[in-house]
């Protein structure tokens, strides 16, 4: 792992949940000039630390209200039934996580969809359909408690 310092701990704290912010309030804001907050931002982009910015979307207001994560078994675990079903999972929009686990099932995904009916068409006409599947189960989310939280640094 690459070393990092408090100045760059500070500015990747400041980006994770303010990834809007201006060089020049950055700047400001961990005490150092503009051309050398735009240097160690660049490295910490460069570096791969810092992999990428984008808007955080409301999936309720998007129709997407039902979040469901899901535990899949595979058939066998082999290097190509991996292979097949991770570039399988990463195709489906519906999928917005996807983790190969240790323990009692293989893959644990994270998926969004309109509501309860819209999973189910997801599950026997996605899901279950994706190479080496053998079993799933559902857990259904009823309360969002905490979402999108930044790292610990």
């Amino acid at each position: 792992m690459q070393e990092i310092d408090r100045t760059d701990r500070m500015i990747l704290n400041i980006l994770q949940r303010e990834g809007r912010i201006t060089n020049l309030e950055l700047a400001d804001r961990i005490g150092l000039s503009p051309t050398a907050t735009s240097e160690r931002t660049r490295r910490l982009l460069k570096d791969g630390l810092v992999t990428g910015f984008g808007a955080r979307l409301d999936p309720h207001r998007l129709g997407l209200g039902l979040l469901v994560f899901v535990e899949v078994l595979l058939d066998k675990t082999t290097p190509d039934v991996f292979d097949h079903f991770a570039a399988a999972a990463r195709r489906a929009p519906e999928v917005l996580e996807c983790h190969m686990v240790a323990g009692g099932f293989d893959y644990l995904l994270k998926t969004r969809v309109r509501d309860m009916a819209a999973y189910r068409t997801f599950l026997g006409g996605v899901l279950l359909g994706l190479p080496g599947v053998r079993e799933t189960r559902t857990y259904a989310v009823m309360e969002e408690v905490k979402t999108d939280g930044p790292l610990a640094l």
